[in-house]
């Protein structure tokens, strides 16, 4: 998808609800995946959006890579926006990354090619005992919705995420099938404290969770 079109699919999708999944986010952070990532950490996140969980995330370092230029106006300051294709080499040293995070942007590369390439990427600039933390719409659970956003090309399930991160050299720990509820973008602006009391029951994900959530580290020397 070209740059002009991500930034239409963006304002189409999300404008009228951008505080909300801001408000979203700092709740998800604060409460879940800022202990999953850790702290005093450099941390990328691929295909950062509007920035909903690299701004709240507390790190040493922050990266953000988007294809859409819109993006860098969401960032916060201290965080190094990068422009580019993912599937292309990223001006990112060798072993430089603590943590590379991704939520639901891995279905919307055009193909499995492009997904070896940017996994390699990962691959190449996490450190040794770094990790990839990977979110997304689980085919799987998510039914015939799951192309109901034009821009989805890639079929994942939490199966065929694991498959390829360890076709990529990384390890998994985490592969829970069920994590958090398909999309905001439809639904209702529930009262955030839901967030919080639904993160604190992991019998309910079985039940509405729709994403899948894939967590992997490269293996130390």
């Amino acid at each position: 998808m070209l740059a002009k079109e991500l930034q239409q699919e963006y304002q189409r999708r999300f404008v009228n609800i951008a505080k909300y999944r801001r408000r979203v986010w700092r709740v998800l952070v604060k409460s879940y995946f800022q202990g999953k990532v850790g702290q005093n950490q450099d941390i990328l996140d691929l295909g950062c959006g509007w920035g909903e969980f690299i701004n709240e995330v507390q790190a040493k370092s922050k990266y953000a890579m988007d294809l859409n230029p819109d993006a860098a106006e969401y960032l916060n300051p201290e965080i190094t926006f990068l422009h580019q294709d993912c599937s292309q080499a990223w001006d990112i040293a060798d072993n430089a990354l603590d943590v590379v995070f991704t939520s639901n942007f891995l279905e919307h590369l055009f193909s499995k090619e492009s997904l070896s390439q940017t996994l390699s990427e990962a691959y190449r600039c996490v450190k040794p005992g770094g990790k990839i933390i990977c979110l997304g719409p689980n085919l799987r659970y998510t039914g015939g919705a799951y192309w109901d956003f034009f821009d989805h090309h890639l079929p994942l399930t939490n199966a065929s995420m694991s498959e390829i991160l360890e076709l990529k050299g990384f390890v998994v720990n985490t592969c829970i099938p069920q994590f958090l509820p398909y999309t905001m973008a439809n639904g209702r602006q529930l009262p955030l404290w839901t967030v919080s009391v639904y993160l604190s029951l992991p019998l309910v994900w079985k039940i509405l969770g729709k994403q899948f959530l894939v967590i992997a580290s490269k293996p130390k020397p």
